[in-house]
């Protein structure tokens, strides 16, 4: 009777041994899955700092290479414009219609919001042809053939100077900001998109490979149940159905502790899950930056055109201070020529004792320049200029103290006066003297 039931629970389990006839067991999910989540999250945050850091650089760098070749177009227009042709009419009329026709024909300034300020002055670096848009410009001399000659030989050919900016809120530098956010923003989701992805298929394996154990745990213990129950059945002294109960139950117990690890995993991988939701908050908040960014653009650009504003009546300003200062410079020079004939006076010493501002110093630079004329020997100071190149013989005279007046003998006999400074400007005036012929 025991053979035959022993019989039996052979047929019943064949291959018995440690795998009792069973499934081989599933290969679980490797670890480096769960490593990533954690370098993905921390990359993340680099990734949308840089990402920011980046949209900022290149909006700054474009607006930048943006005003460079405005700049160079704009200065090529403007010498083009200034090449005229005297016989076509006067040349400061002309100057300015073709000045203003390339500030107001530019489709740059008239849509983009480009702000360009052009100045325009005479051969002379005095006569102001074009400033700004053409007002404050003195009128065109009578068209007559002298008028015409002293107008070309004078005027001709014309010093320009071209600013060109473009301001932060303009429609151009508004259109390059956007385009970068839009990048920036598309970018940063797709980045996201790709992460929550990731996380959501690490997270399908993960419950996969805890139902497969599940499953597999159920069909051991059935076929433990199964076992025990035959093992009742035969004799207690069949030692290798004991030994098969002992494997069954040790691999009950590793699959057990498998089922709590993937447990384990499987809440971690769905706290990884709550990430694609802060991802979605933070595109919200970059969203919000960007319109905090736009809002201070605005109040920029206002405060851009008040100092816009401030500096054209600041140049006003100095215009009409520079052309009296001119006016009284010609006077000076008609009398130091009338007065002393042994001296000859550079414009450049006329524009320093011009601009020497106080009465009494100006008078004392005169009586300097008297005692020079009459070429007396009680002249305060007379010692030739060291640090020159040799073929210059440059001497100072002193007066007022501090004030020097450099000047050289000519060719008449008589000296010529070349500038008036002081121990504050030496250098640069030493400068200036060594670069005279």
């Amino acid at each position: 009777m025991a053979e035959g039931i022993a019989t039996a629970a052979t047929k019943a389990e064949p291959g018995a041994g440690p795998g009792v006839g069973l499934e081989p067991e599933p290969a679980l999910e490797p670890e480096s899955g769960l490593r990533g989540i954690g370098f993905d999250r921390l990359a993340s945050f680099r990734i949308t700092y840089l990402a920011i850091f980046a949209f900022m650089m290149l909006y700054i760098l474009s607006v930048e290479g943006v005003e460079a070749a405005l700049f160079q177009h704009f200065r090529e227009q403007v010498e083009a414009a200034t090449r005229v042709n005297p016989a076509d009419g006067p040349i400061v009329t002309q100057i300015q219609n073709r000045v203003a026709d390339v500030v107001q024909t530019s489709p740059w300034i008239r849509y983009g919001g480009i702000r360009v300020t052009i100045t325009v002055l005479g051969a002379d670096g005095i006569t102001p042809l074009y400033v700004g848009g053409g007002r404050g410009v003195p009128p065109p001399p009578e068209v007559t053939l002298d008028g015409v000659m002293s107008e070309w030989f004078d005027l001709l050919p014309a010093i320009s100077d071209v600013y060109v900016s473009v301001p932060h809120g303009s429609l151009l530098s508004t259109g390059i900001f956007i385009g970068y956010g839009a990048v920036l923003l598309t970018g940063l989701f797709l980045y996201n998109r790709r992460l929550a992805d990731r996380e959501e298929a690490l997270i399908e394996a993960a419950v996969s490979a805890r139902n497969l154990a599940a499953d597999r745990a159920r069909s051991i213990e059935e076929e433990l149940a199964k076992v025990s129950e035959r093992l009742h059945e035969v004799e207690p002294a069949e030692s290798g159905r004991a030994q098969e109960i002992q494997n069954l139950e040790r691999e009950r117990g590793d699959l057990r502790a498998k089922l709590r690890e993937l447990a384990e995993r499987e809440s971690t991988l769905r706290a990884t899950a709550s990430r694609a939701d802060e991802l979605d908050e933070e595109r919200q908040a970059l969203e919000d930056l960007l319109d905090e960014a736009l809002e201070d653009v605005t109040m920029k650009e206002s405060e851009i055109n008040s100092l816009q504003d401030r500096l054209k009546t600041e140049s006003k300003q100095r215009s009409s201070e520079t052309k009296g200062r001119s006016r009284e410079a010609d006077r000076v020079a008609k009398r130091l020529k009338t007065l002393y004939k042994n001296l000859e006076v550079d414009d450049r010493a006329v524009s320093d004792l011009v601009g020497l501002g106080d009465e009494s110093q100006k008078l004392r630079a005169e009586e300097a320049l008297k005692r020079l004329d009459d070429d007396s020997d009680s002249a305060a100071v007379r010692r030739k200029v060291g640090g020159l190149p040799p073929h210059l013989s440059i001497f100072e005279l002193g007066f007022a103290g501090k004030g020097r007046i450099y000047y050289q003998r000519n060719d008449r006999g008589g000296y010529r006066v070349l500038l008036l400074g002081g121990k504050a400007t030496q250098k640069p005036d030493l400068e200036y003297l060594s670069r005279l012929r």
